[in-house]
């Protein structure tokens, strides 16, 4: 049996580590959570949870029955954490959840994580470490490339390709054969028409750039 760590005590951490409970509880996974790595070991002291931060993710040394799953929002942050663990021997699990719809033909990156009620529709490519969180939906032939954060409610619809360290905020659409160019960010309730130029921020109906959020 392997020990699943989860990256990150934050928000998101907390979330996961419910979806990772309720794998855990109905697919009989080949591993156990063993807890959080977090810089900040004080991070989970005001939280009742069956298991806590247990080393740093900047000095953990992986053993051959560690599995990680990186719980970060930040794209950027994010690859460089798996980068920096990877280049220690590291290895990703995917943690798909059981209420996760998914059609023919479609691939999940290690590393992955789809929330409660995503919907996955066929010939999707989702790559590594990218979040797809509570109630997404990724139409027809749809690429998101590594590391992407996808928020709640988004609904990325055909062909549509989202480039590498994608961040899209809730609520966001990718309307039929759009492209968001590489670590651009996609405001909360926008709609991208065509096309985001990469490492830009774009917001509204339709999604127009705006100066980049630090």
């Amino acid at each position: 049996m392997k020990s699943l760590y989860i990256v990150g005590a934050g928000g998101l951490g907390r979330e996961v580590l419910s979806w990772a409970l309720d794998i855990q509880r109905r697919s009989q996974p080949d591993w156990r959570l063993a807890g959080f790595l977090d810089q900040n070991k004080d991070a989970l002291t005001d939280f009742s949870l069956p298991v806590g931060v247990v080393g740093d993710p900047g000095s953990f040394v992986p053993s051959p029955n560690d599995v990680l799953v990186c719980a970060v929002g930040d794209p950027t942050v994010k690859l460089k954490l798996c980068d920096d663990l990877e280049e220690r021997g590291a290895r990703f699990v995917s943690l798909v959840h059981p209420t996760v719809v998914m059609g023919m033909n479609c691939t999940v990156g290690e590393g992955s994580i789809l929330c409660p009620n995503v919907v996955l529709t066929t010939n999707v490519s989702v790559g590594k470490h990218v979040l797809v969180n509570v109630s997404a939906t990724l139409g027809h032939d749809v690429t998101v490339g590594e590391g992407c954060t996808i928020n709640s409610h988004c609904d990325i619809t055909g062909h549509a390709v989202l480039e590498r360290g994608v961040f899209l905020g809730s609520r966001a659409s990718i309307l039929p054969k759009a492209r968001v160019g590489e670590f651009a960010k996609v405001g909360a309730g926008s709609v991208v028409l065509k096309k985001v130029v990469p490492h830009t921020t774009v917001f509204g109906i339709p999604a127009r750039k705006i100066p980049r959020m630090s």
